[in-house]
């Protein structure tokens, strides 16, 4: 993987195929919430009052009272994130990031509008809509996706959403989230390459403990192994301590899949691995990225997961401290990347013009903060992943993540 230079990312970006324009930035302060000061020169405009009811369907929308002016110089492009709510504050991380990148590329070539989607998703996207927006950064919340692509898809704009449910993917809304059927798929294959022959698994309730199990399984088909079996428990307490139990006392396997953040997969750990199941080993998820707590627990000692590489993101975390005086959520990434792949697809799409969604399609794939990645025809991203091991009181990576795809 080739190193950055020149900004904190985009020499290493340019030589990497993400070769954007640099010219001189408008200089007109744009606000965006609590980091107003730091946004001058970029073209990022919030939306953050209530987004109105919807009005009644007409063949061409029309303008909101707020529309911006005609530009025959930049695309629109319009970011749909909460800017309300228990997730507004991983919805300005993903707005502050997305101000980062054209920062750090000096881009003029883009103008992005922030719509506030905790109001309603539906009505944020009639509205980006009408204001002649080309292309859709989000939504957020994969339950929001439904709404925006109703709204969109008759108009034929589509949209990079930043879920990581691989379900809500289509030919107009693209996953651009680490989706974790890939993290189980990579992990399963490095333990059958090493050994693991059955496998057996702690489930959560609901929809991530599902997309789990069927990863599971799919990846054994493909890499072989057998599932032993399994145990579901209630997410958000300690239920996942007494299915660990259980699944110990079923026994049998060799490996064990922890669907489940580091705090409570720690708990779990220390009960497959008791009474005499001290060498069995343990495999966790994506969620599992970032996250120190798996090294102040002996339980997991080489316990497995994989995950993109965060060679990367310690510098955007320290150059994102340093701009909006905060860490930013891990998620924030996928804002940034978002920019760079809609400024490499500018280099051929003319302002005016339906975004060309062929272009997302390329084989050889894109280079962002969290490394390369391509999408599918499914719509949903294909990162290239890491495998890295709990050792000591560190995370140690045991696989390198490929730094480019074959065709």
């Amino acid at each position: 993987m080739k190193r950055m230079g020149k900004s904190v990312f985009d020499m290493d970006l340019e030589r990497s195929g993400f070769r954007l324009l640099a010219k001189t930035v408008d200089r007109r302060t744009v606000a965006l919430a609590g980091s107003a000061a730091l946004l001058a020169g970029c073209q990022v405009i919030p939306r953050t009052g209530p987004v109105p009811s919807a009005p009644p369907p007409t063949p061409t929308p029309q303008p909101s009272a707020t529309a911006l002016p005609t530009d025959s110089t930049r695309h629109r492009v319009a970011l749909l994130v909460p800017m309300g709510g228990s997730t507004a504050e991983v919805g300005q991380a993903l707005a502050n990031a997305t101000t980062m990148a054209l920062l750090d590329t000096s881009a003029e070539n883009l103008r992005i509008t922030t719509y506030d989607t905790s109001s309603g998703a539906a009505g944020a996207a009639r509205r980006a809509i009408a204001d002649g927006n080309k292309l859709i950064l989000g939504p957020l919340l994969a339950d929001n996706v439904a709404a925006v692509q109703t709204a969109a898809g008759p108009a034929g704009v589509p949209a990079i959403a930043f879920s990581n449910d691989a379900s809500v993917a289509s030919s107009d809304v693209f996953v651009i989230g680490h989706v974790p059927e890939q993290s189980v798929a990579n992990s399963v294959r490095y333990a059958r390459e090493n050994g693991s022959a059955s496998f057996a698994a702690l489930l959560p309730e609901g929809n991530y403990g599902q997309k789990a199990y069927s990863a599971l399984q799919n990846s054994l088909r493909d890499y072989g192994g057998n599932l032993v079996g399994f145990e579901r428990y209630a997410r958000g307490n300690t239920s996942i301590v007494g299915a660990a139990q259980r699944l110990r006392q079923r026994g049998g396997y060799d490996t064990v899949l922890i669907a489940e953040g580091a705090r409570l997969s720690t708990l779990a750990a220390g009960q497959l691995r008791s009474q005499g199941a001290e060498g069995t080993r343990l495999l966790g998820t994506e969620l599992w990225s970032g996250e120190g707590t798996l090294t102040r627990s002996g339980s997991v000692e080489g316990a497995l997961f994989s995950a993109v590489s965060d060679g990367r993101f310690r510098r955007f975390s320290e150059s994102y401290e340093a701009r909006f005086g905060s860490k930013p959520f891990r998620i924030a990434t996928l804002g940034y990347d978002s920019v760079l792949l809609t400024l490499r697809v500018a280099r051929d799409w003319r302002v005016g013009d339906d975004f060309p969604v062929s272009m997302l399609y390329d084989r050889g794939g894109f280079l962002g903060v969290d490394g390369p990645f391509r999408f599918m025809r499914s719509g949903v991203a294909e990162r290239a992943l890491e495998v890295r091991q709990v050792r000591g009181n560190q995370i140690v990576e045991v696989e390198a993540a490929p730094s480019s795809f074959a065709e």
